[in-house]
């Protein structure tokens, strides 16, 4: 008899909903707060992809609970963003209600998976009652500055206090200018200058900078949503441009981010892609004061100073111009002459497509220099350039032609002299004093005379770059900001949150924020409250900022708030944080190894530093899982032309030489890869008048296993496998198909391996359709299988082997059908054991086994060591009282069974092949003496 699943998984289901079974509460049991990565509710719904870290989430929650602790497993929706938001301008509908629909559909989706989510403590990035925190946070980000002697974050009223009261002392802070001023001169300032200085020290900052452009969606983005030169949503060419944009100063937090590394548990591949995100290079730092011509022999010395950062100060004789890139702070305040000074202006303003190709370089001769400071009056020109990847923290790059590829090829295109100054051995050519030492002696040599010259140091540099923080997009939290007089001012924290206001169009146009079209979108100073635009009068009524926080704003702290979800009063009450603290394991995708971990840890750490919560990294352990990948189908078609090409004539002679390849649905599929057009053509209208070309009359399709990715039109439906083969199938399967750390190919063929291991699981329950258990007391070899099962089982979640767990309960299963074993001593902990992983069954069995509770609250089986841990006994074994051999055996077997095994004893055969076996006498753990004539 084959368990009815549908039934079974449906009754309960219901039963964990109407009992609330999964809602986790603050106790004196020990906590366990496992997390998924934040899902962002898509129209199409979960794809088995999808369900791989939530199903191997939940098992490991369902364990833990097992193990007697209390575990913290919520979910929430990422819900703001700019998916959504396309949705909107292609629907019509409002992103509001498209999120909800969809959220709901996931919901519905996850509970029939059987997830153990605490519904409770759902919530949404975009519901007012969650945004209001966020931006309570930026707020206190914008009002903080970084003290580089303390290495933490502080209110900016401390710096200001040190302004006021400190003459010449200059602020070690994150300023990525060089302001040194007295008191005199910060009292001599008006708001509008001494608010200019803050925000070179404010962790939030208002700046013009080079950014990711994307005409297409209308917004800027960040560096982890461009892929291979291209919007990663949508595939759309990027630019760089020059904009006005909110930034947060995570570079200052560098170090520690660096360091907190060590102390998080994850894989060193995610620890490697975070550091290098990060960068940390040490090198030279050299100050140079840059000079411009009056005319050709008369050099006028600049008051300015660049700063160049070397890894290799051995190749100084190498240097033969200077980058700086068009954002530089230092290109606006260089004296740059006439001649110079419209091509200048022209290339600042030019956008550049960060996918262009590399060989096509450009740049602009700023017509000023620096001397070279170790060969006397040569002049050392300064080039304005987006085509080279500058360093973050100084914006510019030294070139060396003579020994980089790009360098060279920028020097030949600028008629740049190219020098050589290393040869074939790496020894030092060409410069006076450096002749024949090799890299590491040359150095050490520079590095002395820079430092004795007090014109270079020994410094570290990080790579990474201060967060954009502005959308010009809708669907994101407002910033809370209005502006007076050109100066950021914060909205109230008693006002918060401010809405994000209704509009009809959410378009971006020309790089402006679909909220400048917002009626009631100012501030109104003295009634602190949002008031139609038509009043602003810039004394009392204020416009307010219409740029939106990026996605990432709410998804770098919302694992927090899971903690206290429903308290209106802080976003975290203490002592739930002190219950709770971090998350102990976080499982998703490898994508959100940079991006999103560090955005979360920086967010964290400031968090942190100004006494809001107690823990330096929001995560103990993060576990990312590999991709599930499936075969899409493709077809080719001729470029220019709506013809269709069979995929086997691609080679072969035919008057078409040009094609690309389309994805198309894998419905559309019939066996050994033929496209089935009738069928094509009746779902997918726009190729209703397409030619296709066949081949022996039949069209194929190349077949390639790839991730599992909606655009590829690849993805499998949880719903439709669920509903064929059970929930508790579906989850084995997914599980089974691999280490949950590697990608794996989905193969739905082998679940019917799967079918039968839970057709006989069923079995040892039931006999002749009925339900029958024994009370008779189990075997010792039935109670040995069973334990070291359980410690094996112990051992393998420990290490996250969800796929090797369930083959230990197939041989046990095995072994128990063998031995026709229906032992009640035996079969409960065998249904304990296999809850985490089929819930659905594990709970109708458990009810069957007479149980008033759900199995959940049930602690999981432990090993009892008498049934693992072997005693042996070492016998001498004689033939007719000689010594032959020494033989161990287990000291809790009985002689009837050690005499058993020393007659089947492959030696003892043999030596008694001939022979006539006379008597075997056995003394209890002493000997074994075998007589024979």
């Amino acid at each position: 008899m084959e368990y009815n699943f549908g039934e079974i998984e449906k009754r309960w289901q219901i039963y964990w909903k109407e009992h609330n079974i999964f809602h986790t509460k603050e106790n004196k049991k020990r906590k366990y707060y496992i997390l998924n990565m934040f899902p962002y509710p898509s129209g199409t719904g979960l794809h088995v992809g999808h369900c791989l870290g939530y199903i191997a989430s939940d098992i490991y929650a369902r364990y833990k609970r097992g193990e007697g602790y209390n575990v913290l497993n919520p979910i929430g929706f990422d819900s703001f963003g700019l998916p959504a938001e396309q949705y909107a301008v292609q629907t019509g509908k409002h992103p509001y209600d498209t999120t909800h629909e969809n959220s709901c559909r996931y919901k519905k989706q996850m509970n029939q998976i059987g997830l153990s989510f605490d519904w409770n403590r759902k919530l949404y990035t975009s519901h007012p009652s969650y945004y209001r925190w966020t931006q309570w946070m930026f707020i206190q980000i914008f009002n903080s500055w970084y003290d580089k002697n303390s290495e933490k974050a502080k209110p900016i009223n401390l710096l200001i206090e040190e302004f006021n009261k400190n003459g010449n002392k200059f602020i070690n802070a994150s300023s990525t200018s060089n302001y040194k001023f007295n008191s005199k001169t910060w009292k001599k300032l008006n708001s509008y200058e001494k608010e200019s200085v803050l925000l070179d020290y404010r962790l939030a900052f208002l700046c013009n900078n080079t950014v990711n452009w994307c005409p297409s969606l209308g917004t800027v983005l960040a560096n982890d949503e461009i892929k291979n030169g291209k919007s990663e949503r949508g595939g759309f060419p990027v630019y760089k441009k020059k904009m006005l944009q909110w930034h947060i100063r995570i570079s200052a937090y560098a170090e520690r981010l660096i360091k907190g590394l060590n102390v998080i548990d994850c894989s060193q591949s995610l620890k490697n892609l975070q550091c290098n995100w990060i960068g940390k290079l040490i090198g030279t730092s050299i100050l140079l004061k840059i000079v411009h011509l009056i005319n050709d022999d008369t050099p006028n010395i600049n008051k300015n100073e660049i700063e160049l950062f070397t890894s290799h100060p051995e190749m100084i004789f190498g240097i033969t111009f200077i980058i700086l890139s068009t954002d530089h702070p230092i290109v606006n305040k260089i004296s740059i002459s006439s001649i110079h000074h419209k091509n200048v202006l022209a290339y600042l303003a030019q956008e550049f497509c960060i996918n262009e190709n590399t060989e096509n370089i450009s740049g602009v001769f700023t017509g000023n220099y620096v001397f070279h400071p170790f060969i006397k009056n040569e002049k050392i020109p300064i080039y304005i350039s987006n085509f080279f990847n500058v360093n973050n923290q100084t914006k510019s790059i030294i070139g060396i032609p003579g020994h980089d590829e790009k360098s060279k090829k920028f020097a030949k295109k600028f008629g740049i002299k190219i020098k050589t100054v290393l040869d074939v051995n790496e020894t030092c050519i060409n410069s006076d004093f450096l002749n024949g030492l090799n890299r590491k002696q040359a150095q050490e040599k520079i590095i002395e005379i820079l430092i004795k010259n007090k014109i270079g140091e020994i410094k570290s540099i990080y790579k990474i770059r201060d967060a954009i923080f502005s959308r010009q997009r809708y669907w994101g939290e407002p910033i809370p900001i209005y502006f007076k007089n050109k100066i950021p001012k914060t909205i109230p924290v008693e006002k918060l949150p401010i809405i994000l206001p209704e509009i009809d169009n959410f378009h971006p146009e020309d790089g402006k924020s679909p909220l400048v079209r917002a009626k009631n979108w100012a501030w109104d100073e003295k009634n602190m409250k949002i008031v139609p635009n038509t009043l602003i009068d810039y004394k009392y009524i204020y416009p307010i900022e219409t740029s939106t926080m990026p996605s990432w704003a709410g998804s770098s702290w919302y694992f927090l708030r899971y903690m206290d979800v429903h308290n209106d009063k802080f976003f975290l009450d203490k002592e739930k944080e002190n219950y709770w603290k971090n998350v102990d394991l976080y499982i998703g995708g490898s994508e959100h190894s940079t991006g999103h971990l560090i955005y979360a840890r920086f967010w964290h750490k400031f968090l942190l530093d100004r006494g809001w919560i107690t823990t330096e990294e929001p995560f103990k352990k993060i576990l990312n899982q590999g991709m599930i990948l499936s075969y899409s189908a493709i077809i080719l078609k001729v470029i220019g032309e709506n013809i269709f090409v069979s995929y086997g004539l691609m080679n072969k002679k035919h008057a078409y030489s040009s094609f690309q390849e389309i994805y198309v649905d894998l419905f559309l599929i019939k066996e050994n890869n033929e496209l089935d057009i009738k069928r094509l053509k009746k779902y997918k209208p726009e190729f209703y008048s397409s030619i296709f070309i066949l081949e022996r009359g039949t069209f194929f399709c190349k077949r390639k296993l790839e991730k599992m990715s909606k655009s590829k039109y690849n993805v499998i439906n949880p719903d439709d496998f669920c509903k064929k083969h059970g929930i508790d199938i579906f989850r084995i399967h997914e599980m089974f198909l691999g280490p949950i750390n590697q990608s794996k190919c989905w193969d739905e063929e082998k679940v019917n391996g799967i079918k039968n291991f839970m057709n006989k699981f069923w079995y040892l329950f039931h006999k002749n359709n009925t339900f029958q258990v024994s009370e008779e007391n189990p075997t010792f070899l039935e109670f040995k299988i069973l334990h070291c099962t359980i410690k094996k089982i112990q051992n393998k979640m420990q290490s996250f082997s969800w796929n090797t767990s369930i083959s230990l309960l197939m041989v046990l299963t095995n072994q128990l059908t063998t031995l026709k074993c229906n032992k009640r001593k035996i079969l409960e902990p065998l249904v304990q054991l296999i809850a985490p992983f089929a819930p659905h069954v594990a709970e109708e069995l458990w009810y069957k086994l007479g149980k008033k509770k759900s199995i959940i609250f049930y602690n999981i089986p432990v090993f009892d060591p008498k049934y693992i841990v072997k005693k042996e006994i070492t016998y001498p074994i004689m033939f007719n009282g000689k010594l032959k051999f020494l033989e161990k055996f287990d000291s809790r077997i009985s002689t009837e069974e050690i005499k058993k095994k020393i007659l089947s004893h492959p030696k003892i055969k043999f030596i008694l092949k001939e022979k006539i076996l006379q008597k075997l006498i056995l003394i209890p753990r002493k000997i074994i003496n075998i007589l024979f004539k």
